[in-house]
């Protein structure tokens, strides 16, 4: 294959959430897309059931949430099993309650359709190679073995990720400890344990999903990981509630089985070369929260705008490099704390003394703030370089701001996945600042109904993703932060 001649800029393996975002986010940013996919459908199943405060803010900025139909929010969360009002922190809360993760999915597929992408299932992923112009997959398909070739290659394909292990990414972190199995249950009136319950011999969970289905989770101690080459049957997750609970489910059935462990690890990377990895397949944990979808859309939006630069010429040296430098502290936070909420949640009698110490400190509101914020991803701060402002390397809240035009939220001025200057001063040297970069970052004056937010800044650059990378009132340094991260002016 003529190595100057590609298929796509990007190719994505794995058609989940977070390749369907990234391909979604790669087309708003110009790239061409390539998504393969080794299933010839969605299976339909859900392991999740919501996603966290920060993705549906990610979803908000794209102008996804009304896809989704009615969106309920929870207040009130937990952290492992401790329930208390995420609310305490400003705009949080415990995500978007009881979406399957396969309409996710279908939203995100649809979106990414119309955007252009080009998705391939039925496709499966064997191999890869890379040189210095671009990656060569070999790819299994319907009609035979095929070679596509791109300047990247990502690989979105899960915790067992091909992707990553042929290119040769190191995995470390630790073995699963315990099993655990998951099951949509029918022809069952099986009592909502909500937050779930630890008995005697182990935890079970037990939420109705309606139409007579009701996903159960069973955790039991002593019980050893799960076989993950084969799938569990009924019986076996029947037998196994029925010795935790007292309770004979036996005669119903089960949509779907599945079984999961609190094995955690994270690649040491996400890029090597011109392979990067997203999602499950950077890092693998305990459910806990709705954490895992979260955590790879928030990967694929970071990563997205920052790749798409890299194809279209435009990117400043070491952008594509911030994606590692970003995202990886993001992984290894996630990691360690759904393995705390594993130790205090799943543990026997000896996580007893911790679990008494964890409900005291809960009910103290700077506690409450900081796990809110862990939980939720509200808390992610990226380091942006020098700058003292509170917003710098946060998220741009999701205010109103009144224009010549009329009303209109931030999050809809993210929509095209642009840079994007706010002038909150109506300055004309804030605009004459800008304009060399107007193919890439849009300008928006606007006075902030609640100017507090801004906290005294004149002006903000925000990237495609949300961030904010400079706020301030000296219009003299926004020219170089614009240089820094939007490249050269056109």
């Amino acid at each position: 294959m003529d190595a100057d001649v590609t298929d796509a800029d990007v190719i994505i393996v794995g058609a989940g959430p977070t390749g369907l975002m990234l391909a979604g986010e790669l087309r708003l940013g110009g790239a061409d897309v390539i998504v393969t996919e080794r299933l010839e459908r969605p299976t339909g199943q859900s392991r999740g059931l919501g996603f966290t405060a920060r993705a549906l803010e990610s979803f908000d900025q794209r102008g996804l949430v009304p896809r989704f139909g009615g969106l309920e929010t929870s207040p009130m969360g937990h952290f492992g099993g401790v329930q208390f009002d995420y609310t305490v922190l400003e705009d949080a809360h415990f995500g978007a309650r009881g979406i399957p993760q396969s309409r996710t999915e279908a939203v995100l597929e649809e979106w990414a359709l119309e955007l252009g992408a080009d998705i391939r299932r039925g496709w499966e992923f064997l191999d890869l190679t890379q040189d210095e112009n671009g990656v060569t997959a070999t790819i299994d398909t319907p009609d035979g073995e095929r070679r596509l070739r791109a300047r990247y290659l990502v690989g979105t394909d899960g915790g067992h990720s091909l992707v990553r292990r042929i290119a040769g990414f190191s995995f470390p972190g630790t073995d699963a400890t315990r099993g655990m199995y998951l099951a949509d249950v029918v022809g069952c009136s099986i009592p909502p344990r909500f937050l779930g319950e630890r008995v005697p011999a182990g935890m079970v969970m037990a939420a109705p999903l309606g139409e007579g289905v009701d996903r159960i989770i069973v955790c039991e101690h002593g019980a050893p990981p799960a076989d993950r080459s084969r799938t569990p049957d009924f019986a076996e997750v029947a037998a196994a509630w029925q010795r935790l609970t007292g309770e004979d489910i036996s005669g119903g059935g089960a949509d779907w089985v599945s079984s999961f462990t609190d094995a955690a690890r994270q690649a040491s990377e996400y890029r090597r070369g011109r392979v990067l990895l997203a999602g499950d397949a950077a890092h693998i944990h305990l459910p806990a929260g709705g954490q895992g979808l979260s955590t790879g859309v928030q990967d694929a939006v970071n990563l997205g705008w920052k790749l798409a630069a890299v194809v279209q010429g435009w990117a400043p040296e070491g952008l594509l490099d911030t994606y590692h430098g970003e995202r990886h502290p993001v992984g290894a936070r996630l990691l360690s704390n759904t393995l705390a909420q594993g130790t205090v949640f799943l543990g026997g009698e000896e996580s007893e003394p911790l679990r008494a110490l964890f409900a005291e400190l809960i009910g103290l509101d700077p506690v409450k703030r900081y796990l809110a914020g862990v939980v939720s991803h509200l808390d992610v701060r990226y380091d942006m370089g020098d700058g003292d402002h509170p917003l710098l390397g946060r998220r741009l809240p999701p205010r109103v701001l009144t224009t010549a035009a009329g009303p209109v939220g931030t999050p809809e001025l993210l929509h095209p996945a642009q840079g994007l200057v706010l002038d909150l001063a109506d300055d004309p040297e804030v605009r004459e600042a800008a304009a060399g970069w107007k193919d890439r970052v849009t300008t928006v004056t606007g006075v902030p109904r609640d100017p507090e937010v801004f906290a005294g800044a004149t002006a903000v650059l925000v990237r495609p993703d949300g961030y904010v990378a400079w706020a301030g009132t000296n219009t003299a340094s926004l020219a170089p932060a614009l240089h820094h991260w939007f490249g050269t002016p056109a």
